[in-house]
């Protein structure tokens, strides 16, 4: 009964990803041993991920799928994944916080949408939950990181066949960090450490927190990376649908609103934003609001396919060599 009860708890607070604004400092990269970096140096870690080259050999845009922190509103992800896959949309990168964290990296392994909605569905509480009663949270997330690893065959992220940035923040002295090598698992729990609800997660002699805390909708790392396209997945509660008659829900009103501000700033520099309507507070281990949350994410996705199309269509146009344009097929 406990162990239901901090679930729920921290399924709800999920939301406090992005709850405070931390100045943006200078990207770090890595996984197990870090090192600062530029975001440069990060971008030519593998010719792979050398995205101007790519650009240029293959004389089209590059095309970056963005996913946001949102909790068991990350379920909403897969539907969005779903709809691109049917269109032939498929992304040169990934760039995750949090809940977008985990849906990314595993798709980013290979996994097809339908496989990646299959283990969703399957997934069950034990799976990722391991209850620790510490003084720095209740959940320890070692399980989160064995689940994560086990669905991308441990491959780590250097290797993952859709490259694929994880984003967490540094404890200590707040800094946005991208993980783009190294322990997959271990990147997706740190980015998923909830400040007072997950132990934060230590990798080296640095502990780390909840990406939403610098960006809940990470589009300037897509951007800085050299995306000409980014389609951005937005699941944070929006605040005219929280409940304020009470305590809890004006704290989580006020979490909602200052989550909203700092994803706004970085949304505008989006190509194209996919907003599911997700009204309703899913608890994570809901099977049935599970698939109402993906439908939700799909319902989304079909709205804005002229928008992605468009855009891809205006890059091509704007480059040097032209290409075909595509249109979207029902």
């Amino acid at each position: 009964m406990i162990c239901m009860k901090y679930s729920f708890i921290a399924c709800t607070l999920f939301i406090l990803a992005g709850c405070q604004s931390i100045p943006q400092s200078s990207i770090t990269k890595g996984s197990v041993s870090l090192s600062e970096s530029t975001l440069a140096e990060a971008q030519v870690h593998t010719d792979r991920l050398d995205f101007k080259k790519l650009k240029k050999q293959e004389k089209r845009p590059i095309v970056a799928l963005v996913l946001g922190s949102g909790g068991a509103r990350g379920y909403a992800h897969i539907g969005v994944i779903q709809v691109l896959e049917q269109h032939g949309i498929h992304p040169d990168f990934i760039v995750g916080t949090s809940a977008g964290s985990i849906v990314g990296s595993i798709y980013a392994s290979g996994k097809t949408a339908n496989e990646l909605r299959d283990i969703a569905l399957n997934m069950k509480a034990n799976d990722v939950r391991d209850v620790k009663i510490d003084l720095k949270g209740f959940f320890d997330g070692k399980k989160v990181e064995n689940y994560v690893n086990e669905q991308v065959n441990n491959t780590p992220l250097e290797k993952l066949k859709t490259p694929m940035y994880v984003v967490a923040t540094q404890l200590k002295e707040g800094k946005k960090v991208v993980f783009n090598y190294g322990n997959t698992g271990q990147a997706v729990r740190a980015s998923v450490s909830i400040p007072s609800m997950f132990v934060p997660t230590k990798i080296g002699e640095d502990e780390y927190v909840d990406g939403g805390l610098v960006s809940p909708v990470p589009v300037e790392v897509a951007h800085d990376l050299g995306a000409d396209i980014i389609i951005a997945v937005d699941i944070l509660a929006q605040p005219i649908h929280t409940e304020t008659s009470n305590v809890w829900g004006l704290f989580n009103q006020n979490i909602n609103i200052m989550q909203n501000h700092l994803a706004r700033e970085e949304l505008q520099y989006a190509d194209v934003i996919i907003q599911p309507e997700l009204k309703e507070k899913a608890h994570i281990f809901d099977v049935k609001n599970r698939e109402i949350t993906i439908q939700a994410g799909r319902d989304a996705a079909q709205k804005q396919l002229n928008a992605i199309f468009t855009a891809i269509a205006q890059k091509n146009d704007s480059s040097p060599v032209k290409t075909r344009q595509l249109t979207a097929q029902d």
